[in-house]
């Protein structure tokens, strides 16, 4: 694509959104009494008297110095803390970007939009001002976009031009994503690298912290806190019911509470999506300015909760690669990329629809060297990390399931056990006051006696908070206030053990 040439002087920033065809057009700025705008001295020592014909980008210059000394003194503050933040990038070499991608993703919002200010797309695809700016500029001097009204700040509306959306097409006819721009691999590998699972350890008061809102075997808590250590797989097997996937769900807060994640990634001229906001919880910031971007991060990387991605019996091979739509020529990245630096759930092992085999073999290579490699849809093999905490929930025991070259590399399998009578009656306890009962030791002493003890019927770690829930359904039918009684339990029983 043609471009401009250099401009005499600097670009201006700040939103002010000048071109140079403005202010040549300017009664002020004609011939050779045009002012050198780049030329102003930040460290003056007071602003001079501005008329009504003085240049705005004059003022607009100095807001931008103020704002990058802003943007500098929080960016030190928060590396002296020690916490990963990415940074936000002061040019176009930095975000590791090329112009070409930056006029497409600029260029196909504009297209699906119609119209939008300098800021609009910079809040599109995630980019500072200072970088998308010039670009712009220079789109419209290729005529490609087009001037239709002014914006807050100094800023200007753009529209696309028919020749803008000749471009566009051929951009979107390679790939029709206009989202966030995509970060590249070497900055989320450094990412990866800092936030680790690796990197962190979890002592006793730690791992109670994590599992406070669960009652749980004590044995069996200790077990698993050497084994969240290892920061490898685990098997946890035991009956159904007993809260295998709450504890692998707790299990990620002992590794801290956020992390950093990109939107979207770019390899080999590919763009994956990372973010995904049914698998991630996004965290915000502290509010910002609607005009600019004081926290210093990359908008382009988004604070999320320490992801625990389950998946079941409906996994299958494909969720564990690249995947490619053919019509919008985007690429969603496969299940363990997204669960890095968190944990990774396989529920009802052994119940996916693909053979447990070929599942097994999958995962040999990266739990043996923490990395994988991922097949491109050009063909290329790239190698990522693989930095979580893997954890098979089974119904049925490992050696039922698997051979001892997986076992070896899965160094933990740990049993759920059945909760005791005393156990019972505190989850009782614990999940009445969520349904707006109060708990009533005796009542629940009657369900043992009437209902599990005589005919030596399992008590599982579900069946108080289900049992609960349809004593509360019966006693809303009948209108009678919320209160534990054996009739209401007696009915619950009925229903809830009757093909058992």
């Amino acid at each position: 694509m043609k471009t401009s040439p250099a401009k005499a002087h600097e670009p201006l920033s700040g939103g002010d959104g000048l071109d140079d065809q403005t202010i040549e057009n300017s009664p002020m700025t004609s011939g050779e009494d045009k002012p050198d705008v780049s030329s102003c001295d930040s460290e003056a020592e007071g602003l001079p008297e501005r008329t009504d014909s003085a240049p705005v980008a004059w003022v607009d210059r100095r807001l931008t110095d103020l704002f990058e000394r802003v943007h500098k003194l929080l960016g030190d503050a928060e590396q002296e803390e020690g916490v990963y933040r990415p940074k936000c990038p002061e040019s176009i070499e930095q975000a590791g970007l090329t112009r070409e991608e930056v006029e497409g993703l600029s260029l196909k919002y504009l297209a699906a939009r119609g119209v939008a200010s300098g800021r609009q797309i910079c809040n599109q695809i995630k980019l500072p001002f200072n970088i998308i700016e010039p670009i712009v500029r220079e789109l419209k001097f290729d005529h490609m976009l087009s001037l239709s009204g002014t914006a807050e700040a100094g800023d200007f509306q753009y529209s696309i031009t028919d020749t803008g959306r000749t471009r566009a097409r051929a951009f979107s006819a390679e790939c029709s994503y206009f989202g966030a721009a995509p970060v590249p691999l070497k900055d989320y590998l450094e990412a990866m690298a800092a936030q680790s699972i690796a990197k962190q350890t979890v002592n006793v008061e730690e791992l109670h912290e994590a599992f406070k809102d669960l009652i749980i075997n004590k044995q069996m808590l200790d077990t698993l806190g050497p084994a969240i250590n290892s920061g490898r797989g685990m098997f946890l097997f035991g009956e159904p019911g007993n809260g295998k996937t709450s504890i692998a769900e707790r299990i990620t807060r002992c590794f801290g509470s956020t992390i950093w994640i990109p939107r979207a990634l770019g390899i080999e001229g590919e763009i994956i999506r990372v973010f995904d906001p049914g698998q991630h919880e996004e965290v915000s910031l502290d509010p910002k300015s609607e005009l600019f971007n004081l926290s210093g991060v990359d908008p382009r990387w988004v604070h999320v909760v320490r992801p625990t991605i389950v998946v079941g019996g409906e996994l299958t091979l494909d969720q564990l690669e690249i995947t490619q739509n053919p019509h919008t020529k985007v690429c969603e990245a496969p299940l363990q990329l997204k669960s890095n630096c968190g944990t990774f759930v396989i529920d009802d092992f052994g119940r996916q629809r693909c053979p447990v085999a070929d599942l097994l073999n999958r995962w040999i290579v990266p739990l043996e060297k923490r990395y994988d490699f991922l097949n491109m849809p050009s063909g290329k093999k790239v190698q990522v990390p693989f930095d979580q905490l893997i954890i098979f929930s089974t119904n049925l025991e490992p050696r039922q399931l698997v051979d001892g070259a997986f076992t070896r590399r899965i160094p933990y399998k740990i049993q759920v056990v059945d909760p005791t009578e005393e156990e019972f009656h505190r989850i009782v306890q614990l999940v009445c006051p969520h349904f707006g009962f109060e708990y009533d030791r005796d009542v629940i002493e009657d369900l043992l006696a009437k209902h599990f003890r005589p005919i030596n019927r399992p008590m599982r770690s579900c069946q108080p908070r289900d049992l609960v829930l349809q004593v509360r359904n019966f006693c809303t039918y009948h209108r009678i206030p919320k209160r534990l009684t054996s009739e209401a339990f007696d009915f619950a029983v009925a229903n809830y053990f009757s093909v058992m």
